[in-house]
């Protein structure tokens, strides 16, 4: 395999800090397959790359995720894990297909943690556009207090709220297992993932980004609870 091709498959030549960036356990959660077997698949695959943080953590793209999703289809369709991965190998030697839009969500409500007015209407407008319930906070005692009444399907945490954004999603994270994107102006993915979000974006964002991350992030156990099946 060439470096250009490495470079692609593993997503480190597309990784701007324009684009969502996942953690394991976001991934995990989305796919509905297990944290060991998505380590595994990279060991010993080696076709799914994730970059790494700074601090050592897993971070997967989006294109990572789609990846995923190429290899579990193939999986139900009765492909072995060895053979989807060769399979996605030879696929991404062509160019990339359209990825089918993803259904709008319903009845999920979302907390949104903004420091500024202009931007929470815009991601509001956004998410209710959507068909996506939301709830505003303006401070992390305001969104704490909302986390706790209202028991959000998923949080939007801008790091640059008063208070400290960091440590809201840290709070925010242990009081509740739900999802958690973060977003700033800053370059700030690797202290973001530390501090539990699961998914990071900077800002000023770009809204068809925006609502997919959020897609993602929620996915169909989000809508419908069903449980997902864990791929061995």
């Amino acid at each position: 395999m060439s470096d250009a091709s490495s470079e692609r498959l593993s997503g480190q030549g597309d990784r701007s800090g324009e684009r969502p960036v996942y953690s394991i356990g976001a991934v995990a959660g989305m796919l509905g397959v297990d944290v060991g077997t998505l380590r595994a698949w990279e060991e010993r695959y080696a076709v799914v790359l994730p970059a790494r943080s700074q601090g050592g953590q897993r971070i997967y793209s989006r294109d990572d995720l789609e990846h995923l999703r190429f290899v579990l289809a193939a999986m139900e369709g009765g492909v072995g894990a060895g053979d989807a991965h060769r399979l996605l190998g030879e696929q991404l030697r062509l160019p990339e297909r359209p990825q089918p839009p993803h259904e709008p969500g319903r009845a999920v409500l979302i907390l949104l943690a903004e420091r500024d007015r202009f931007a929470a209407e815009l991601a509001e407008y956004l998410l209710r556009t959507e068909g996506y319930d939301v709830c505003v906070a303006f401070d992390p005692e305001q969104a704490g207090r909302l986390q706790r009444d209202k028991a959000p399907d998923l949080v939007v945490v801008e790091l640059m709220i008063a208070g400290g954004g960091l440590r809201l999603c840290e709070h925010l994270t242990r009081a509740g297992d739900v999802p958690l994107l973060a977003l700033s102006t800053l370059d700030l993915a690797d202290e973001a993932l530390d501090a539990g979000a699961a998914a990071f974006l900077t800002k000023p964002i770009e809204p068809l980004q925006f609502v997919s991350t959020v897609r993602d992030l929620l996915g169909e156990s989000a809508l419908t609870r069903a449980s997902a099946t864990t791929v061995n």
